[in-house]
């Protein structure tokens, strides 16, 4: 309910310099907005001002070499022969030409800023454990919320790669379940520093799709590379399968990719456009305006626990059929 409320608040205070009645909101310039990567961090829009936190542009021209400059510049439009393009948000030359950009945009300080809160949280737990003997004494803080993760993830891996290999693969399948997971629930939080839409970016989520791949694949075993260039099929069929064999080890990534991108962009524009309902029946009475009001927000309070749980299934699902994939390319020829 607070989620909910406080998007609102900043959906009204960034319509506060709109006619009095009600008559335009911008609703997919805030959709897009949102979901959307920038050189700024926009926090709200207050009587008119927009209260953003500026980040650095990093930027190298063909002609002119590298420029690093605050993107508080391009507020007022070109600046050392820089704007954003309006059409793609990027930033181009006064030709029009998309410079060689490293810039650190809204998604980038996310990344980085949920990398250290996912070492911070890793490095405390282990402190706690190296303080205690978890034989004798029951975790507390931190550690209690963090090891039933972990050991589910664990035990995932156990049952699905073996109880051979599976300690090897343990690390990386907790590491990807923690960040997804904790990226997607920051993801859900309307202020700085959440909001970011960064498990919603099919960047993200296709990188640590090809994480997985180039796991399962780099430590494949010979029966799983014999499967796929020499499965054991009937010989009309030797022609056919490695083709199958190869499409589908190449759609694997490719599926990781967009069910996590797709389950929580869709999230994140349901929301929003629940949201936008209220401001956008303003203007046609208050009849209508207090009833659609009531909608949207028993509406939005439903998706906003929905879309946690699932936040929850995404990171668990990736890294299930990452645990799945990774069994399958260990398993030996009997």
């Amino acid at each position: 309910m607070l989620i909910l409320l406080l998007i609102a608040c900043s959906l009204r205070a960034a319509g506060a310099d709109q006619p009095s009645g009600g008559t335009d909101v911008d609703v997919p310039g805030i959709i897009f907005g949102h979901i959307g990567d920038s050189y700024e961090w926009h926090i709200t829009t207050w009587r008119g001002h927009s209260i953003a936190i500026p980040l650095p542009v990093i930027v190298r021209s063909r002609t002119t070499g590298w420029h690093v400059f605050s993107s508080h510049h391009l507020e007022e439009g070109e600046y050392e022969g820089f704007h954003i393009d309006p059409d793609s948000g990027k930033i181009v030359d006064s030709a029009g030409v998309r410079p060689f950009d490293i810039s650190i945009t809204k998604n980038v300080l996310s990344l980085m800023m949920s990398c250290l809160l996912l070492v911070v949280v890793i490095l405390l737990t282990a402190r706690w454990y190296r303080r205690h003997d978890p034989e004798k004494e029951a975790p507390s803080g931190l550690a209690a919320a963090v090891e039933p993760l972990v050991m589910m993830i664990h035990e995932m891996a156990r049952d699905n790669i073996g109880e051979q290999d599976y300690r090897r693969y343990s690390p990386y399948l907790c590491t990807a379940f923690l960040f997804i997971l904790l990226n997607n629930f920051l993801g859900i939080v309307p202020f700085f520093p959440g909001g970011a839409n960064l498990t919603g970016n099919i960047a993200i989520t296709m990188v640590l799709a090809i994480c997985t791949f180039l796991t399962v694949n780099l430590t494949g075993t010979k029966h799983y590379y014999k499967d796929i260039f020499n499965p054991d099929v009937p010989g009309f069929l030797k022609p056919i399968m490695p083709v199958i064999e190869i499409f589908s080890t190449l759609m694997k990534p490719v599926s990781l990719t967009i069910r996590l991108f797709a389950n929580m962009l869709a999230g994140h524009i349901l929301i929003l456009s629940l949201v936008c309902i209220i401001f956008i029946m303003a203007k046609y009475g208050a009849v209508l305006f207090g009833a659609m009001t009531v909608v949207s927000v028993v509406f939005g309070v439903f998706m906003d626990l929905l879309e946690c749980l699932v936040a929850f299934i995404q990171a668990y699902v990736f890294t299930m059929l990452s645990s799945i994939y990774i069994g399958l390319a260990r398993q030996k020829e009997e």
